[in-house]
């Protein structure tokens, strides 16, 4: 077991060596030595195809750019979720979407309330003024009652279908697309008023 070997036992060892090296796939892991790593190194840099020319490198990383953006706004367009942005994509974040468009929110009506509000309070009549800051005060309490209705049914819903799954951000997620109007929401909705997500 523990003998040496004798000089024709190591030649004929040696040569079923090579012999398997010849037969064996050049990219298979085993069957060769271990290259050194200033070797790999060397390998791994000539196997780069790099473009020399500076203006040439630039043309080809804007050319990969504008193809992923491609990807990406026609992804906000359809709710294709392999390209969406990172913050978009998911079950958890996908549901989300879904739960804040099936239903009237408040806060989306934000902006439209604000210009008449403010188109409001710049007309110099006395009593409409008063009703401007009255119509502010109201529209805010609105705003933060449905807010808070919303997130707390969210995080109850979040819990009960995704009881492992990482919810962290889904809440504010939602609340923020809340606050954009339904066709000017990206990703666009996919689901209809009234339907259940």
């Amino acid at each position: 077991m523990f003998r040496r070997r004798s000089h024709d036992e190591r030649s004929s060892t040696s040569t079923a060596v090579l012999d398997e090296d010849q037969i064996r796939d050049p990219q298979a892991p085993k069957g060769r030595p271990t290259p050194k790593r200033s070797d790999a190194q060397t390998a791994r840099r000539k196997a780069m195809v790099v473009p020399t020319d500076r203006k040439a490198a630039a043309r080809q990383a804007r050319d990969v750019r504008r193809t992923d953006m491609a990807k990406q706004r026609e992804a906000l367009q359809n709710g294709d979720d392999r390209y969406l942005p990172a913050r978009d994509k998911g079950p958890v974040r996908k549901f989300t979407r879904d739960y804040v468009d099936s239903r009237f929110r408040v806060a989306e009506f934000f902006l439209p309330v604000a210009v008449f509000i403010l188109v409001l309070s710049i007309v110099r009549i006395g009593s409409l003024q008063t009703i401007s800051l009255l119509l502010w005060l109201i529209v805010i309490v609105m705003i933060v009652g449905d807010s808070f209705v919303t997130g707390f049914r969210l995080r109850g819903e979040l819990r009960r279908r995704f009881p492992d799954g990482n919810t962290k951000g889904a809440v504010a997620y939602g609340l923020m697309r809340t606050l954009q109007m339904r066709r000017l929401r990206l990703p666009r909705p996919q689901v209809g008023r009234g339907a259940k997500p």
